[in-house]
């Protein structure tokens, strides 16, 4: 019933991974497994994009696989820890600084993610800028430490996600590409003291890249208004998220402050959200405590 399904941030290589229990897209196993998921959205009308989802420096080798490395923008930890299967809770690894050639290959990584995402038969991928992944790390003051084009000023440490964006869109074409940012957003050990900046310098580098839509969450400090400076800035479809409800998602829309809002928490306790948004109906309230934990509870069996 959704009018876009954007899927679980998936790993667009095997070094991309951090986290335990997160799906790729760099293998044909992934591949042909992806397939029977987009086949039966397809098949119900619907359409879905896949997220790409690079963790980079948050990650642990108890949840990657054998022979990949940790990477990021410059050798310095994130002070987080991640849940394993292996040993519970452990810190990240201290990760590998990329070299500048290496900044490329990952970015080719990305470029053939989107490709591998089409044959798996998304509609399109979004890339996963926030959230202290790769792409924000490059984007930090603390994560990234780096001298070379993608560090130091502002319009060089938004240049990796940029390029990013330029080789997926050449891959599978810029209206098949989302960009999901969050200004401000201080999870997973990341810093920006000048959020309003970062975001403008990224708005400037999509202009006229005529990608599918930006995906903007609520603004994690006062610094910035990132609704309005996306929607006076940007000239594509914006979609808006983080924390709406029925109601207050119908007034951006009305107001045309975006053009679509997306849920999450609703969602994964409402698989039914559409219909119980347009009779009116209470909604089940989702449990934090089961997220990403496995098994049935939690994610399949909300009442209907």
């Amino acid at each position: 019933g959704a009018g876009l399904i954007v899927a679980e941030g998936t790993s667009p290589s095997a070094d991309g991974m951090g986290y335990c229990r997160t799906p790729g897209i760099y293998s044909s196993e992934q591949i042909a497994a992806w397939r029977k998921v987009t086949d039966a959205v397809h098949a119900a009308g619907g359409c879905i994009v896949l997220q790409l989802m690079h963790c980079g420096r948050v990650a642990t080798h108890h949840n990657k696989p054998a022979g990949s490395k940790t990477v990021a923008p410059s050798a310095i930890k994130a002070d987080v820890e991640l849940f394993t299967d292996v040993v519970g809770m452990a810190a990240t690894d201290m990760p590998h600084e990329l070299s500048n050639a290496e900044v490329y290959d990952v970015i080719e990584d990305y470029r053939r993610a989107a490709i591998n995402a089409r044959e798996a038969g998304f509609d399109g991928v979004e890339l996963h800028g926030t959230s202290g992944y790769l792409p924000m790390q490059f984007m930090s003051e603390n994560a990234n430490q780096r001298t070379d084009e993608f560090g130091g000023s502002v319009e060089n440490r938004v240049r990796f996600p940029l390029l990013v964006l330029e080789a997926m869109s050449e891959a599978i074409g810029a209206g098949r590409v989302g960009f999901r940012f969050c200004p401000g957003n201080k999870f997973n050990d990341i810093s920006d003291s000048q959020p309003a900046a970062t975001l403008q310098a990224l708005l400037d580098g999509i202009a006229g890249m005529d990608l599918a839509y930006l995906h903007i969450m609520k603004a994690h400090t006062r610094k910035v208004d990132a609704f309005a400076m996306a929607r006076e800035q940007f000239n594509g479809p914006l979609i808006i998220n983080d924390g709406f409800d029925r109601n207050s998602a119908i007034e951006m829309i009305d107001a045309d402050a975006a053009d679509a809002v997306s849920f999450a928490r609703h969602y994964i306790a409402n698989p039914n959200l559409v219909e119980r948004f347009k009779e009116g109906r209470e909604l089940a309230e989702f449990d934090r405590s089961t997220l990403y934990s496995g098994g049935a509870a939690g994610y399949s069996d909300y009442p209907a």
